[in-house]
């Protein structure tokens, strides 16, 4: 059992002074009211439903195969020994171990989650050998099932289904002669002498065993970031793939939550979570403790100070180990702003539920994405057989931020917001396998105008046929299309009960409501008080102040050139021409004329055409399909 209010004096925790957890001092020492408890209890009855918690069968069932695939481990790390004349007596002490990380390592997975596990081997087993001998042990395996490797991915991984329990397992080689079963991976010693890919594979393992060490109660902790994870989910902003904020980000706000309210039960954390970076001044970064510039094994810490392309980073929050890295450098100004949205709305429902006015449902409750929005692009990825298509679905997917981020630098469009969740189309064709992906439009209000989509979509759809074909990930029958669609057609492409129905005067009752700047004086004088704990560290400051001059600046880097897969020597400039995106310039009014598309081959790329006229925007469009 965690110790549930410890004292920070481990010396691994590299505090800047003893006595608290972070980089600044607590907001609050208030310990927890009756009604706090109340509502900690209610919010775990409310989690219950949604299948946040396992049962001890289910537990154990885990535990039984991450023992199985310890035990191939150690045989398959033993069998390569001897092959590489290492004697018998010898072999059979060498070791291999699995660890793991990220949900079930922090203890919030859910029912049905995935498993992300590391293999750690003694220094003269290669990852060769991962890719090929282990590989085969596995296919052999009756448990195992949808076994693929992606050895070319930053951090080389295989995936699989091991008795109905989906598990990634990545790859480490340490400069050990011998992996002992007791080893800790917190030393950062041991990153001493390995190369990259090793290096961020075991940073998975190391991050998340940090986050653990740097939070004063655990248990509250882990209930307030599985209700924190759920209204993600169901809000449709997790998701580290398309900019949003993956599962390691959320934890660390969550865990510097935790930081300021040392002694809050998990109900106050998470209304305390909503209140602080709701207001949160990005791009200033988010710490759980200052990094440690003494180590240097040759791997770049984030600092913008040292490192121009830190400094374009949005919404910077910094894992707490060696090497330490921005955890969510897919994130644009697009989602960024959904998210802080969702951030307020979130501070507002907490609110109620802590004067008794809601119930926890309500936070959990999923908006409709396809009311919300008058103006959509549907991205239709498909392919000729469900094993291509599975290969396809994620690379398209891996891509999609790109394209969000080329439609932020179009200084027509306000807002490019992508839901995360993707569907099968109401009337497949038959012997293909498509998923479709939807983004929604909010248009500037502008005089007359032309809009011209077309060479975005085309210089998008060259690029993820390129690099599929790079990653040899392409074959034969593998199409993307691009199709505008109004909120009135989205039949054509969903069932009725994903799209729901629209209630009236939702949204010009939240236009009307933010051009109103009425705000409460309460929460005023609780906002700057948390703005004014949070200054509290000249280092972090400087951080800060490094992002925020490049935020300012009007050149911004190639969003390619944070993608770890991608990352080139030199990073291109390009200039930014989005127009500002602020809460609530939501315009409903248009006064287009027409969009025509001339000396563009039609084959090349998805046609789009629009006419409009007066207020009401009304478009044309037709969509020739591009076989790529």
């Amino acid at each position: 059992m965690e110790n549930n209010n410890r004292q920070s004096t481990d010396s691994n925790n590299d505090q800047s002074q003893p006595g608290y957890f972070g980089v600044t001092s607590p907001i609050s020492l208030a310990v927890p009211k009756p009604q706090d408890l109340k509502l900690t209890k209610d919010l775990e009855t409310a989690l219950k439903p949604h299948g946040m918690f396992e049962s001890v069968q289910e537990l154990t069932h885990r535990m039984e195969i991450l023992s199985k695939l310890d035990g191939l481990v150690k045989q398959w790390v033993r069998e390569v020994s001897i092959q590489k004349n290492i004697p018998p007596s010898v072999a059979d002490h060498v070791g291999g171990k699995i660890y793991t990380f990220g949900s079930y390592r922090l203890g919030v997975h859910n029912r049905g989650a995935d498993i992300d596990s590391l293999c750690v081997v003694p220094r003269h087993i290669d990852r060769s050998d991962y890719f090929t001998s282990f590989y085969e042990l596995l296919k052999e395996q009756p448990e195992v099932s949808d076994l693929r490797a992606v050895e070319e991915a930053f951090v080389p991984v295989i995936k699989m289904t091991f008795d109905n329990i989906e598990i990634d397992m990545t790859f480490a080689r340490l400069a050990l002669k011998e992996i002992p079963d007791d080893m800790e991976l917190k030393d950062d010693n041991i990153l001493r002498n390995l190369d990259r890919k090793c290096v961020y594979s075991l940073n998975g393992c190391r991050v998340t065993d940090e986050i653990l060490r740097l939070v004063p109660n655990i248990d509250s902790f882990r209930l307030a970031l599985r209700a924190i994870k759920l209204w993600a989910k169901s809000h449709g902003i997790y998701s580290n793939v398309l900019g949003y904020l993956g599962g390691v980000s959320w934890a660390m706000l969550v865990a510097r939550t935790c930081q300021l309210y040392p002694h809050a039960a998990a109900s106050t954390i998470v209304q305390k979570f909503f209140l602080v970076f709701s207001t949160w001044p990005w791009p200033k970064p988010v710490f759980l403790k200052m990094p440690n510039n003494s180590v240097n094994f040759g791997f770049q810490n984030w600092d913008p100070r040292v490192n121009p392309s830190d400094r374009y980073h949005l919404m910077p929050i910094i894992t707490p180990a060696y090497p330490h890295q921005n955890s969510t450098f897919n994130c644009s100004q697009s989602t960024r702003q959904v998210m802080m949205d969702e951030f307020r709305r979130g501070l507002e429902v907490t609110e109620e539920i802590h004067s008794n006015k809601a119930t926890w449902d309500k936070l959990f409750e999923t908006p409709n994405f396809f009311t919300k929005y008058k103006h959509y692009i549907a991205i239709i990825a498909s392919s000729n057989s469900e094993e291509d298509q599975l290969k396809w679905y994620g690379h398209v997917e891996s891509k999609l931020r790109h394209l969000t981020q080329t439609l932020e630098r179009n200084q027509h469009i306000q807002l490019p917001h992508i839901w995360p969740k993707s569907f099968s189309p109401v009337d497949p064709k038959p012997g293909r396998h498509s998923t479709q992906w939807f983004i929604g439009l909010v248009f500037a209000k502008c005089g007359s105008l032309n809009i011209d989509l077309t060479t975005d979509f085309a210089n998008f759809t060259v690029m993820v046929k390129s690099d599929a074909e790079r990653r040899n990930v392409y074959s034969d029958g593998m199409d993307l299309d691009a199709k505008y669609v109004r909120r009135k057609d989205l039949h054509q492409y969903l069932p009725v009960q994903v799209i729901g129905k629209k209630k009236e005067g939702v949204e010009s009752r939240k236009r009307k409501k933010s051009e109103c700047g009425g705000e409460d004086p309460k929460r005023a004088r609780t906002e700057e008080e948390v703005n004014s704990s949070l200054n509290g560290s000249a280092t972090e400051e400087s951080f800060a102040n490094n992002s925020q001059d490049a935020s300012n600046s009007s050149d911004l880097l190639d969003d390619s050139a944070s993608d770890p897969v991608e990352a080139p020597a030199a990073h291109n400039v390009m200039t930014a021409t989005s127009a500002a995106i602020r809460a609530g310039e939501v315009s409903s009014n248009y006064n287009c004329r027409n969009v025509v598309l001339q000396d563009f081959p039609a084959n090349l790329a998805p046609d789009i055409w629009c006419s409009t006229s007066g207020s009401g925007l009304k478009r044309r469009f037709k969509t020739a399909r591009r076989r790529i």
